[in-house]
């Protein structure tokens, strides 16, 4: 399999999503209350310039099981 740029991100994304969805299912679970809980980073720039304005709003939901995710799918890209 050839290593990209555009394989790793798509091995990043699906690592993060496996991640949460992980969490999801796990937040039923007491004892592992400290891999699913999440906090919220979000970035929000702006600008009106007269001429053009844009608003955008980047929201990231991170706990440790997406964490996990993401070094497991980065883990099996260098692995291939």
């Amino acid at each position: 399999m050839k290593k990209n740029t555009l394989t790793l991100i798509i091995f990043i994304l699906l690592g993060l999503l496996l991640g949460s969805i992980a969490a999801h299912v796990l937040s039923g679970v007491k004892q592992l209350s400290f891999l699913t809980e999440s906090t919220m980073i979000s970035w929000q720039p702006r600008a009106n310039l007269d001429v053009i304005s844009y608003d955008l709003k980047l929201q990231v939901k991170l706990s440790v099981m997406s964490i996990l995710g993401l070094v497991a799918s980065i883990w099996i890209y260098r692995k291939l």
